[in-house]
Formats: structure tokens, sequence, C-alpha cells
């Protein structure tokens, strides 16, 4: 990591707040001494003033002087950024603003983006004032510190699990992000959830279904009887279809035979008619008679007809006698009894049936009872995938949180560092709080603060590369303290005494 070292040279105050003209030459270590209200950190206040119009802490600072009159507010610093020489400005004049780089008069932007290009405003706060760290919100403060440690690698997290949740998330992270595994399962398992009640609900009824409807008499016992009776219905439908062709055939006889008579006395009455009818000798037109051929026709004319008739008359005679002749060779049969039998029959080949049917839905129900248990399997199964794969992403996250404490941890020395808190349900959530010897910072002493801050602005500083003056107030308070990166510039109050600066 590159390095970015940071020096004050010189700071000069003009009319700020009680300093009419005051030059500050800093060394390696400088300490500013004197009694109270002598202007000691209004020295710290006129830096951050010039850099960012604020305190040390960040907050608005007006540097006007109340007790005497003034034409104008002024600060410069000479400070050098990597060995090269920067000379900053800021005048305020009747409320009005005005900036210089170098002594060029410059915009605020151009003055703003310079030291944005430097350093970032709270880093540089909290590296020059170690107090001011612990003004920021938990959330700042974590970000502020993690952003300068590598988290854990994905493998290195993996390596670290149990090997069947290792392996598992491993392929799953070749396609998918962490969250995105996350939100898969959890979708997932959200409908199994349902589907799995819905499942078990399912199972459950065909169960009860298939114990209510068990069939009381064996298949084997219903088809053998079954069997038996359609063989006995059977021999008796014989009788009665041969009977009933018998029957039929006697029915279709009578029924031609009657016809055949109908017709036989229709021929009888037209051969009556033809004989009493006289024969035509004359002419019906003209009342003359007949010649001896016209007369011979008439009479052979109605000799043809009466041959006809008698022709027909003796085939149908024929006829009919044929069909009685048959007639007589045949017995009509009566079935009743047996008939009376076969729906006997029936009836019972009918219930036999209904029972065998019971047996066919029985087997149905079994198969729809097998196909619920592996549906329900099924969606066990995929349930229990997800949540393996949820508890697999929470003890990844854990053992992640852990890993990226302990790189944590490793940074400090006497400072505890705590990111992450367990919640009831198992998950990690963000949080952080130092401490010192068991007590969270919050509770330290002023001594013990100035020593939590000084150690953390270093870890910063290490961390982020960046190393510039440090400021400590209230140093009297503090007996002794490891020597911090950069230059150290120390305020004591010192009871009595003017203002005093010495550069070492």
């Amino acid at each position: 990591m590159s390095k970015l070292k940071i020096t004050f040279v010189t700071l000069k105050l003009h009319n700020f707040k009680s300093h009419r003209d005051l030059t500050v030459n800093f060394g390696e270590h400088t300490e500013i001494s004197g009694d109270n209200a002598k202007g000691k950190s209004s020295i710290f206040e006129a830096i951050t003033w010039l850099l960012y119009g604020t305190d040390t802490l960040g907050s608005k600072l007006s540097p006007e002087p109340i007790t005497y009159e003034f034409d104008l507010t002024l600060v410069t610093l000479l400070l050098e950024v990597d060995g090269k020489s920067l000379l900053l400005g800021r005048e305020l004049k009747k409320g009005k603003t005005k900036y210089s780089i170098n002594e060029v008069p410059s915009k605020a932007t151009e003055f703003n983006g310079l030291l944005e290009k430097l350093f970032d405003k709270e880093l540089f706060l909290s590296l020059f004032n170690p107090s001011y760290f612990f003004t920021l919100h938990w959330e700042k403060q974590r970000a502020m510190l993690l952003q300068y440690v590598t988290a854990p690698a994905n493998k290195e997290v993996l390596a670290k699990l149990p090997e069947q949740q290792g392996k598992t998330l491993g392929n799953l992270l070749k396609k998918h992000s962490l969250e995105d595994i996350e939100k898969i399962h959890r979708s997932n398992k959200a409908e199994k959830d349902k589907k799995y009640i819905a499942a078990q609900s399912r199972t459950k009824t065909l169960k009860e279904q298939l114990e209510t409807n068990a069939p009381a008499v064996p298949l084997e016992s219903l088809n053998a009887e079954h069997d038996q009776l359609v063989k006995e219905r059977n021999e008796i439908e014989k009788v009665t279809d041969s009977a009933g062709t018998v029957n039929t055939r006697i029915n279709v006889l009578n029924n031609q035979i009657k016809t055949l008579l109908d017709e036989r006395d229709r021929l009888k009455d037209d051969f009556k008619a033809l004989k009493v009818v006289p024969i035509q000798d004359t002419c019906p037109t003209c009342k003359q008679p007949l010649q001896e051929e016209a007369v011979a026709a008439v009479k052979a004319n109605r000799q043809e007809q009466i041959d006809r008739v008698k022709a027909q008359f003796d085939s149908i005679v024929a006829q009919r006698k044929e069909l009685e002749a048959e007639l007589a060779t045949l017995e009509y049969v009566d079935v009743s009894e047996q008939l009376e039998k076969a729906r006997e029959l029936q009836t019972g080949i009918n219930q036999l049936e209904i029972e065998i049917n019971k047996h066919r839905q029985y087997k149905q129900l079994q198969e729809q009872v097998e196909q619920a248990q592996a549906d329900e399997k099924d969606v066990l199964q995929s349930l229990n995938e997800s949540i393996f794969v949820i508890d697999s992403v929470k003890a990844f996250r854990a053992k992640e949180a852990e890993l990226q404490a302990e790189k944590v941890q490793a940074l400090f020395g006497k400072l505890s560092i705590k990111l992450f808190e367990e919640q009831k349900n198992g998950d990690l959530k963000n949080t952080f709080e130092i401490e010192m010897d068991g007590k969270p910072y919050r509770k330290l002493s002023l001594s013990e603060g100035i020593r939590a801050g000084l150690e953390l602005r270093d870890v910063i500083s290490e961390q982020s590369g960046v190393v510039c003056p440090v400021f400590i107030d209230n140093a009297e308070s503090i007996t002794s303290f490891d020597k911090p990166n950069g230059q150290l510039v120390i305020s004591r109050v010192v009871a009595g005494q003017e203002l005093k600066v010495e550069a070492k």
C-alpha cells in the first residue's frame, strides 16, 4: 500500500478567537502548554477551521474574536505532503470566506477538491484528533475500520466450514452470489413449507380413506364366486336363447300363415267376381253388336284373368301348407323359470362386481397413497435441502465474521473490537464496540480514552497508509503512552503559565 505522509511546518493565526497574531512552528514533537483560557485548544481548532470550517470534532465553528475589534480573520498552514510544500489559507471578512493555495486565490470548489484528493475528511479528523472517531455513528466507525481490512476470501471461509456445508456452498457459489443463494433457498423453503403441510394432509386423508374402504372379502373369493355365477347364468342363457329361437320362429310362422290366409280369401273374392261378370257383345260407345272375333277376344281376356287369379291362389295355398307343415314340427318352450333364475343370478353377479370394484378402487387408493407419500418425500427432501443451504449460509457468515473479526483484532494490542452480535435466532447483526480491559469506550476514564484513541488511530493510519500529525488535548491527564505515528502535538494545562509552544 502506498503511503501518504503529511507534516505540519508552520501555522499562522491572525485574529482567530483570542489570538491577534500567533505563529506556531511544528517539530516532530510539539508541546503546547499554559493555563486554562490561554488559547491552547484554539491552535488545533484553527487547523480544522482552515481545512473544513469546523472545530476538531467536526462541528461548525465561529472563529471571530469577541474580546477586541478586528478587520478580518486569517489562518494559513504550511505543510508538507510527501515532502512537497503546500501552503493553504482561509480568510473570513465581513462574513465572506476566501481561500488560497500556495498564496494563489482559489475558489471553494478548487480548495475543497484539493483536500479531497489528499485525504478523506473523516479519515483526517480521526487521525488528527483521536477523540473524533468516537463521535461518529457506530456504523460509520465500523465502515471506516473495515474498508482497510481485506474481507476473508470465499475459499478461505469454505475451508473452515464442515465438509458437506463447504462442498455444497462451494458448488452453489460457482453460479450465484451468497445473497442470491440465500434468497433462492429462503423462497423455496417458504414454498415447500406450505407444500409439505399440504402433502402431509393429503397423505393422511388418503390413508384414512384407505382404512375406511378396505374390502371385507378377499378378492380371490369374490372372483371365484363371480366366475361360478357367470357360468351358471351362461348355461341358462344357452337354454333360453335356444328356446327363444324356437318361440320366435313359431310367432313368425303364425304371422306368415295368417297373412297368406288373408291373401287367399281376397283371391277367392276376386275369382267369384270374375265368374259373374257378363261378357259384353256390344260396343260400349256406339252400341253396335261386336264382331265375332272381338267377342272371342273378350272371352279370352277374362279367361286369362281367371287363370292368373287361380294360379296365385294355388301358390298361396301351397306356401301356407308348407309353413303349416313346419309349424307342426315346432313346440313352444316355456322358459319363465329359467329367466327368473337368470335374473337372480345376474343380481348376485352385480353385487359381486360392486365388491370386486371396491378392490379395484382400493388398489387405486393404494397407488394414490404411495404417490402421495413419494410426493411428500420429494417435498421434504427439497425443504431439507433448502434448510441445509440456509443453515450453511448462516454458518458461512458466522465463520466469515469470525475470520474477519480475527483479522481486525490482530491489528490491535490492548483494544478489543466487537463487529458482530448474535441474535436469538442465531443470525449475526452488525455492530461496533470498542473495549479496553473489558470496559466499553464510554466507560473509560479520560486517560484510558486517550490511550484507546491513540491505538485506534495508529491502526487506521497504518491500514489506510495515511500518516499525519496527531493532537492530544489534556495531556496532563495521562502519564505515559506509546508514541503514535506521525508528528505529535500535545496540549497540557500548566497553572499560572502563559501560552507556550515548544517544538522538539
